[in-house]
Protein backbone atom coordinates (compact mmCIF):
# COMPACT_ATOMS: atom_id res chain seq x y z
CA UNK A 1 0.00 0.00 0.00
CA UNK A 2 1.18 3.55 -1.15
CA UNK A 3 1.70 5.86 1.72
CA UNK A 4 -0.64 8.20 0.04
CA UNK A 5 -3.45 5.75 0.03
CA UNK A 6 -3.10 5.05 4.07
CA UNK A 7 -5.31 6.18 6.55
CA UNK A 8 -3.48 8.28 9.34
CA UNK A 9 -4.08 5.64 11.94
CA UNK A 10 -1.83 3.30 9.58
CA UNK A 11 0.33 5.83 8.87
CA UNK A 12 0.70 6.39 12.95
CA UNK A 13 0.94 2.02 13.00
CA UNK A 14 3.99 2.20 10.74
CA UNK A 15 5.81 5.32 12.32
CA UNK A 16 5.42 3.34 15.69
CA UNK A 17 6.68 0.00 14.57
CA UNK A 18 10.07 2.27 13.82
CA UNK A 19 10.45 3.53 16.93
CA UNK A 20 8.92 4.99 20.13
CA UNK A 21 7.16 8.40 20.16
CA UNK A 22 5.14 10.91 22.51
CA UNK A 23 1.73 11.71 22.29
CA UNK A 24 2.75 15.02 21.76
CA UNK A 25 5.60 14.25 18.73
CA UNK A 26 2.77 11.79 16.90
CA UNK A 27 0.73 14.99 16.98
CA UNK A 28 3.36 16.99 15.43
CA UNK A 29 4.60 14.43 12.78
CA UNK A 30 0.86 13.62 11.70
CA UNK A 31 0.00 17.69 12.04
CA UNK A 32 -3.01 16.71 14.19
CA UNK A 33 -3.89 17.61 17.61
CA UNK A 34 -2.88 15.78 20.59
CA UNK A 35 -6.91 15.15 21.15
CA UNK A 36 -7.17 13.71 18.11
CA UNK A 37 -3.78 11.97 18.23
CA UNK A 38 -4.97 10.10 21.57
CA UNK A 39 -8.02 9.36 19.44
CA UNK A 40 -6.58 7.52 16.92
CA UNK A 41 -3.72 6.27 19.26
CA UNK A 42 -6.38 4.16 20.85
CA UNK A 43 -7.80 2.85 17.92
CA UNK A 44 -4.24 1.95 16.98
CA UNK A 45 -4.00 -0.08 20.25
CA UNK A 46 -6.96 -1.95 19.32
CA UNK A 47 -5.97 -2.88 16.56
CA UNK A 48 -2.88 -4.28 17.19
CA UNK A 49 -4.08 -6.01 20.41
CA UNK A 50 -6.93 -8.09 18.17
CA UNK A 51 -4.72 -8.20 15.26
CA UNK A 52 -3.84 -11.98 14.19
CA UNK A 53 -0.06 -11.13 14.35
CA UNK A 54 2.31 -11.38 17.33
CA UNK A 55 2.71 -7.44 17.38
CA UNK A 56 2.23 -5.84 20.50
CA UNK A 57 1.35 -2.30 21.45
CA UNK A 58 3.66 -1.01 24.28
CA UNK A 59 3.61 1.71 26.45
CA UNK A 60 6.53 3.36 28.23
CA UNK A 61 4.76 5.26 31.25
CA UNK A 62 5.36 8.38 32.72
CA UNK A 63 8.29 9.49 34.72
CA UNK A 64 9.04 11.74 37.37
CA UNK A 65 12.54 13.14 36.09
CA UNK A 66 13.12 14.50 39.59
CA UNK A 67 12.87 11.06 41.74
CA UNK A 68 11.93 8.56 39.37
CA UNK A 69 8.26 7.66 40.30
CA UNK A 70 6.72 5.46 37.72
CA UNK A 71 3.73 4.12 39.36
CA UNK A 72 0.82 6.43 37.40
CA UNK A 73 -2.56 5.31 37.65
CA UNK A 74 -3.06 6.18 34.05
CA UNK A 75 0.23 5.36 31.66
CA UNK A 76 -1.55 7.44 28.68
CA UNK A 77 -1.97 10.63 29.89
CA UNK A 78 0.83 13.08 31.31
CA UNK A 79 0.27 13.89 34.75
CA UNK A 80 1.15 17.70 35.66
CA UNK A 81 3.16 17.08 38.81
CA UNK A 82 4.64 13.98 40.11
CA UNK A 83 2.42 12.27 43.10
CA UNK A 84 5.63 11.79 44.98
CA UNK A 85 7.36 14.60 45.05
CA UNK A 86 5.32 16.94 43.36
CA UNK A 87 7.75 18.34 40.91
CA UNK A 88 6.55 19.39 37.83
CA UNK A 89 9.33 17.52 35.48
CA UNK A 90 7.35 14.72 34.21
CA UNK A 91 8.05 12.97 31.20
CA UNK A 92 5.32 12.07 28.75
CA UNK A 93 4.70 8.42 27.82
CA UNK A 94 6.13 7.24 25.04
CA UNK A 95 4.30 4.31 22.49
CA UNK A 96 5.73 1.98 20.11
CA UNK A 97 4.28 -1.78 18.32
CA UNK A 98 6.79 -4.46 18.77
Amino acid sequence: MREADATTRERMAQRLRQGPLSLTALAEEFEVTTSAALEHLQHVAQSVESGAGDEQFLVAPPECRDCGFDGFDDPLNRPSRCPECKSEAVSEPAFRIE
